[in-house]
């Protein structure tokens, strides 16, 4: 008969275990050789569940294994070491997988409060995003907001889903701010459109007055309704591009038809036409001293008296007209340049906007900072250099923003 700690031979050939209760279970028999080899044989049966044990140790702590796959191979390992034909200290590897079960049904409680965060943060992530878009609901900023809107849509495709009643409920107003900012956005043009139906309308009815006038020898009276058709032009607003510059060449065209035939008539007026450029040079001069706009409510004021003894002036040579034109309009360009800067700089709201993304963009810094320290000081290099990497891309971000606030003086 052999033997050892955990298992026996008697002389019949017959295998027993140990167990932990000094009892013994037959494992098997063994006829083919000596007892030590029976013995040897079934240590190694025990061996191979000791390492089925350790591989599953190492899947549950290393691996992403579900907690319903550990726990059905644990139950697994569990039958074979109660039925099991091996020599060893089986009640030990049952030991073990108790710990494994405690090791599992930890890490399932880790993952559901996990869980219960991303949904906890995805939920306070689509409640901002409903809150955003019913505040740019209410915008006239068509442009601007339509784009963040889309953007947005974007965000909350990216987020995880929530139960379904608070997802339907968050996406519910969020689609319902979307569509009444739409509507909002359609009327705007849709009266915008119709208020330049009208323009062309009435602009047509001026070219065809102004065309019938063109071959008119009344200079004064036909003159005088020119100027008079001109503030209506001025009054009825823009048509749709398409027809506004059409529209306006033949207005112009048939102005000019009858003013060069004016000019034809009225030579002697050459002269005074002549002194008249002059006069309008030194204007167009005296307007060129303006820029650049240091003070613009004092350019402005300087620039309306300019163009108001510019306006008193008369005709000046057809020829000469573009280039003397061209000044004073370049002029008036920067001033209305000088007003759109001084406009965006001093307009809070989106002074409020690049203050709030500003900080937005700070705080996200500051916290990817102290996330890239603690993953230095916790010895996680990849993590750290992950977030190393997304950290200088807010950084660039602020860097922009910073540029950009300081457009509205700090």
């Amino acid at each position: 008969m052999s033997s050892d700690p955990w298992g026996r031979v008697d002389e019949a050939g017959t295998v027993y275990v140990r167990t932990a209760d000094g009892s013994e279970r037959v494992v098997g028999s063994w006829q083919a050789g000596s007892p030590d080899e029976a013995l040897a044989y079934f240590k190694r049966k025990y061996d191979g569940l000791v390492v089925e044990i350790g591989l599953l140790e190492r899947r549950v702590k290393t691996t992403d294994l579900s907690a319903k796959d550990a726990t059905t191979a644990i139950e697994h390992l569990r039958e074979q070491i109660t039925d099991a034909h091996a020599v060893g200290d089986l009640d030990a590897l049952a030991k073990r997988l108790d710990k494994l079960v405690e090791s599992v049904e930890s890490r399932r409680e880790e993952r559901k409060a996990q869980k219960a965060k991303q949904a906890d943060e995805a939920k306070h992530a689509k409640e901002a995003l409903v809150a955003e878009a019913e505040e740019l609901a209410q915008s006239e900023q068509w442009r601007n907001a339509g784009e963040r809107l889309r953007a947005l849509v974007d965000t909350w495709k990216g987020l995880p889903r929530l139960d379904r009643k608070s997802d339907d409920e968050l996406w519910h107003r969020f689609s319902h701010a979307r569509s009444a900012f739409s509507k909002r956005r359609k009327a705007h043009f849709a009266a915008l459109d119709a208020q330049r139906e009208e323009a062309r309308k009435t602009k047509e009815r001026l070219v065809a007055e102004a065309e019938s006038l063109s071959n008119s020898t009344e200079w004064g009276p036909t003159a005088a309704r020119y100027r008079d058709l001109m503030t209506e032009w001025k009054a009825a607003g823009r048509a749709q591009r398409e027809h506004e510059d059409d529209l306006w060449s033949r207005f112009r065209g048939a102005q000019d038809v009858f003013f060069t035939a004016r000019s034809a008539v009225f030579a002697e007026r050459d002269a005074e036409q002549g002194e008249n450029l002059k006069l309008k040079e030194e204007l167009a001069a005296e307007a060129e001293k303006l820029l650049p706009v240091s003070d613009l409510k004092a350019a402005r004021a300087a620039f309306r008296s300019i163009n108001e003894r510019w306006e008193a002036i008369g005709h000046v040579p057809r020829d000469a007209r573009p280039k003397v034109e061209g000044r004073m309009h370049a002029v008036e360009r920067a001033i209305q340049d000088a007003e759109e800067t001084e406009w965006r700089r001093t307009n809070p709201e989106a002074r409020a906007r690049a203050e709030g993304l500003t900080g937005q963009l700070q705080d996200a810094v500051d916290k990817l900072r102290e996330q890239v320290e603690a993953a230095r000081a916790a010895g996680n290099n990849a993590k750290a250099d992950k977030l190393q990497k997304e950290l200088d891309g807010r950084k660039a971000l602020l860097d922009q923003a910073l540029k950009g606030l300081e457009e509205f003086g700090g």
